[in-house]
Order: C-alpha cells, then structure tokens, then sequence
C-alpha cells in the first residue's frame, strides 16, 4: 500500500474560524483522511512542536496556515513548517492578507500594551506591570512569546504558495482547494484556490438591480437601518465591497441582507485591496465639494479604514512603507 501524504495544519493570530472551516467538511474530511495523513493539527490533536522537528525537510506535503503573525512563536512555527513543507498555503483572510488582526496595524506596539496594561477603563495594574518575553521568578525562569511591533500576513515572513481567501473559507472552497491540490493539474505556484477570478457582482443574486453607473449622496449605516432585500445594496446607499472583492463565496452575506465587507480579497492584478476600494467608493460619491464630501464620509462611512482595510492592512502599500518580506 502506498504511503499516504503528510499534511498538517497550524494557528496563529486569527478567531479560529478556519479551523471550523475544516471541521465543516463533515463526511468530506473522510476524503482527506483517505488520501493523507495529518500529521500535525494542534488544535484538535495532541501533537507538539518536537514532532514537526523530528520530520524530514520538505516530508509534508502540505501545510495549510490560518492566521496572522504576531509573536515570536507564531513566527518560528511558520518559519519550521515552511521548512518542512514542500507546499505551504495561507489559509483564510488573516494568513491572506492580514484579516482583522492586521487593523492593530493602525496603532504602535506600545499604544496596544498602554491601553491593556495602563489606560484601560478596567484596568488595575498600580505596578505598571507588563508581560516580557523573559522573567525570572526565585529559582525559576519562564519565557513567552515576544509580541511584535505589528501584524504580518503569511507571505511577508516566508513563501507562500497557494492561497486560500475567506473569514472563513466556506466549505465549498476548502474542498475545491483540496480536491485541486490532490488533482493530476496542480494550479501554477501563487494562485488563489477555490474562489473566483471574477469579482463578487458575478455571481450577486441582485446584480441584475445594479445599474452601469451608481452616484450616491450619502452612505447608509447597516445597523442603523434596513436595507430592502430585492435591490443591488450599493445603489439603496449601503457600502457593499462586492465590485472589488474576489468572487467564489457564494454571495453569503447579500443573501443575508448584508453589504459585502471584502474578505475573500482583491481580484486578480490587484495589489493593494483597500487603495482598490477607496478608488471605488470615491467614484460613486456625487459630489466635487470637499465640505460635502466630508460631511458624507463622516456620516455614512464611520470609521473608512476598517471599512477598506478591514482584512488587508498589513499588506497595504500606502498606510505601511515598512513591510520586511521573508524575513528581508
């Protein structure tokens, strides 16, 4: 009998979704486990770090990785499971592009640990004490993860070779992803698996309602009302991102009467997803007066980064000048 792959699956910093995405395969994970052995999956089996070490280089075959980095550990577990793994994918926004862990990126290392151990309206901390990488307590020593000055996808700590976009994945995209990688034609190097190539207007059960040219003169707030659930969402005011996200979800969020908030990523040739959408909001806005204007972005989109960048900011190019990839 031939021996099965090896496959493994790692978290960092992100909710735990995409592990859920896993586990919703239901009777479908009896195909992977027909076809691989997974060899490393903390979160659901008892495997330690000594067991990705005792491997062979390259011995697993592949490595799907959910989540941002943020810590030293999370950084040296991506970096070993790159090195033994002959494919690694960023599975899910937050391993993608940065997902909603990547928004910390708007505030400096020392702002975050101010606010938890000092400013915080619930915070008693008198000593001013706070959490260091290394402390020595008597006879005793420990160590913690060291926490980094800002969030990294996936691809700006190691290479990557697939994708996998979604917060998170639906089922039919984990098993299209699968199924393409246990195929006889597997998808070019950096492709995007499982999703469309086409933005998500494409297959938008309202896009018929969508016109050609869309001008607004406000923007709506969804949870300040109710949008009609037979009409494109853009054109009744709400800020759906479906003209410049990636396609392949389904329409999940339309189908439940909510804007499209970008997660499964830029399209094709797009390298910045929030620049994309900032260009995009701004042409629809009716009006050539900066006062206005303000005035409807200030009403209507609240809080515009989180808006644009609310799973993309550390791979942003004009908010972050600073970006180290693979470890350059």
């Amino acid at each position: 009998m031939a021996e099965k792959a090896k496959v493994a699956f790692y978290w960092c910093a992100s909710c735990g979704g995409c592990e859920e995405a896993v586990v919703d395969l239901a009777e479908d994970i009896l195909q992977v486990v027909d076809k691989a052995e997974i060899v490393f999956w903390p979160v659901a089996m008892d495997f330690k770090r000594e067991d990705v070490e005792s491997l062979k280089d390259e011995e697993i075959l592949v490595t799907f990785i959910n989540g941002a980095v943020r810590t030293s550990e999370q950084e040296e577990m991506v970096r070993l499971l790159r090195k033994k793994s002959k494919i690694l994918i960023a599975f899910g926004s937050c391993a993608y592009t940065g997902g909603v862990p990547g928004l910390a990126n708007s505030y400096s290392r020392e702002e975050i640990l101010s606010f938890y151990y000092k400013d915080g309206d619930t915070v008693f901390n008198p000593d001013n004490k706070r959490p260091t990488p290394h402390f020595i307590e008597g006879n005793f020593a420990f160590e913690i993860p060291e926490f980094y000055e800002r969030v990294y996808a996936v691809d700006q700590v190691v290479d990557v070779d697939y994708y996998i976009p979604g917060c998170a994945p639906t089922r039919k995209v984990v098993k299209n992803s699968i199924d393409a990688l246990f195929s006889s034609q597997i998808p070019p190097k950096g492709s995007v698996l499982g999703a469309s190539s086409r933005s998500l207007c494409s297959e938008c059960p309202l896009n018929e309602t969508k016109p050609e040219k869309i001008y607004l003169k406000s923007f709506k707030r969804i949870d300040k009302s109710q949008p009609e659930s037979d009409k494109c969402l853009l054109i009744q005011g709400y800020p759906c991102l479906g003209p410049v996200t990636r396609g392949g979800c389904e329409a999940l969020c339309v189908k439940a009467n909510y804007p499209c908030t970008g997660c499964f990523g830029p399209v094709d040739g797009v390298k910045d997803y929030g620049a994309k959408a900032i260009s995009f909001l701004s042409s629809i806005i009716d009006s050539i007066d900066e006062k206005e204007i303000e005035k409807i972005i200030d009403e209507g989109l609240s809080n515009p980064l989180a808006i644009v960048y609310r799973y993309s900011l550390p791979k942003s190019l004009i908010f972050d000048t600073k970006i180290k990839k693979n470890g350059g």
